[in-house]
């Protein structure tokens, strides 16, 4: 039977939602693995919304979380708050500045920062039972207030970026440098880490790290927990 992969979305764009080409690889990776997917995204409004071919914020206009990641999900894709930790086998995140606006508002709050209740339901709920969350380029944020607040020893990456990996070690995690192409595995906690545009300077770098990623969360949903 197909292992259920679900993928928090944050909407559509590396400025205001998620990485396109990170969610896109990271979907298609877990194709390739034979998972059967469950997109997702909170039904919020976005925190800003930018015109991704000047770089700049559009005062004003206002768009849907989840209305914007259905354009990658190609319309198939839920409302967070109707997913539960039983529907899942695995959990993947793909980066993009929607992960600390949307999901999160480290953009804003850093270390202080708070995470959509939804998503830290489901991060956590995993972890607990064992069941396996790869975070990608700066999704590991989001992950790290996550269990650094509920008091879960944990280790990530973020790649090289020491300023992030300060305010990272600050919530709680143990950071290791790591490079676009690899990632980073914490098997007490079963999280998956990849640096990816963190990081990388090509989309092909940046997909060897997702592959992989994947890779090893598919692989640990097949283990057994020890417990």
């Amino acid at each position: 039977m197909a292992k259920k992969i679900g993928v928090i979305l944050s909407g559509c764009g590396v400025y205001d939602g998620s990485e396109i080409h990170e969610a896109v690889l990271t979907l298609l990776a877990l194709d390739r693995e034979g998972a059967e997917i469950i997109c997702m995204a909170p039904n919020i409004m976005q925190k800003r919304v930018v015109n991704h071919l000047t770089g700049e914020e559009v005062p004003g206009e206002q768009r849907n979380v989840l209305v914007e990641a259905a354009r990658i999900a190609r319309g198939k894709i839920r409302d967070i708050s109707e997913v539960q930790v039983n529907d899942l086998d695995g959990l993947v995140i793909p980066g993009g500045m929607g992960a600390i606006t949307n999901l999160s508002d480290f953009a804003e709050n850093e270390i202080s920062c708070q995470v959509h209740r939804d998503v830290r339901r489901l991060v956590k709920g995993l972890v607990v039972t064992g069941k396996p969350v790869a975070a990608i380029c700066i999704a590991p944020a989001v992950v790290a207030r996550i269990l650094g607040s509920e008091g879960f020893s944990h280790t990530l990456t973020i790649g090289h970026d020491k300023q992030t990996a300060v305010m990272l070690e600050m919530m709680g995690s143990t950071h290791l440098e790591c490079e676009a192409n690899r990632f980073v595995y914490d098997h007490a906690n079963r999280l998956i880490t990849t640096p990816a545009y963190m990081l990388a300077k090509s989309i092909s770098e940046v997909a060897e790290g997702i592959n992989a990623a994947i890779e090893k969360l598919m692989e640990v949903t097949k283990e057994k927990r020890e417990l």
